[in-house]
């Protein structure tokens, strides 16, 4: 679908303002700064349209905590409920506006696909791609992803879990919310079942390297590739995102670990 769709909002960048204020409003009753900062960019009509429309049938319904984008704890879901059959299971989390995984199910629909993202536009704009393609075997949460991890999907449940370009949070002063850390590994351990696959791409190479470092440090990960970087994984289709990248000189680094056993 060409990127200039109507219904395809864009999404507004984040200024260095609404990052502070972003931080500055952090709710206290979390112990720990989430990887992203609240935008204040409305849906299109379409994406309302698609949102009241579809939501019902792709939206996963979520008991909160305390904070707006919450999972509250105790309140895991079950996968072969939500999808009405037991399949194999594919998390991605950072989804966007859904390329990548409506693409995925559309290709695979013997899998089961649930994209985690905390933008309702993107959300808005995955099910109306979703939709118009006939992909019946993706769902949608709209939610905080440690938090998804922690508290809605059971233990080992989960067969892939894809990060895409996830926020670099490039300065300094903002790395400490980068999603990739030695507090997020035992979260994707506890997810993925053994012999589940944690896949991660990026444009930034100092993220990429941190990433790598993180990894090597986590028990419960091997490395499933030779070399200093994955090969490109095959089932990532290039976005626009991706390109934008290219276009820019930064090289794409691939990622990928096998859980091991428990």
């Amino acid at each position: 679908m060409p990127d200039t769709d109507p219904s395809d909002a864009p999404v507004p960048d984040i200024g260095q303002a609404e990052i502070d204020d972003a931080e500055a409003d952090e709710p206290r009753y979390r112990e720990k700064p989430v990887s992203f900062a609240r935008r204040s960019g409305r849906m299109s009509d379409g994406q309302e349209r698609a949102w009241n429309a579809l939501g019902s049938f792709y939206s996963v319904p979520i008991e909160r905590d305390q904070a707006l984008l919450s999972v509250k704890p105790g309140s895991e879901v079950d996968p072969a409920a939500l999808f009405g059959r037991s399949a194999p299971l594919i998390v991605e989390i950072g989804s966007g506006q859904g390329h990548a995984i409506v693409a995925a199910a559309e290709a695979a629909p013997e899998k089961d696909f649930l994209a985690v993202e905390v933008f309702r536009a993107g959300l808005a704009r995955t099910m109306l791609d979703a939709d118009r393609a006939g992909v019946r075997n993706l769902r949608l949460v709209e939610a905080n992803a440690p938090e998804v991890l922690e508290h809605l999907l059971p233990a080992a449940s989960v067969d892939e879990l894809w990060i895409f370009f996830s926020d670099p949070w490039h300065k300094t002063r903002h790395t400490k919310r980068r999603l990739i850390s030695p507090d997020f590994t035992p979260l994707a351990a506890r997810a993925l079942t053994h012999g589940g696959v944690l896949r991660l791409a990026t444009d930034w190479e100092d993220y990429a390297r941190q990433m790598r470092e993180v990894m090597t440090d986590a028990a419960d990960f091997a490395p499933a590739f030779d070399g200093a970087w994955a090969p490109r994984f095959d089932g990532r289709v290039m976005t626009a995102f991706e390109r934008k990248g290219i276009a820019k000189g930064r090289e794409i680094r691939d990622l990928a670990y096998v859980r091991r056993g428990r």
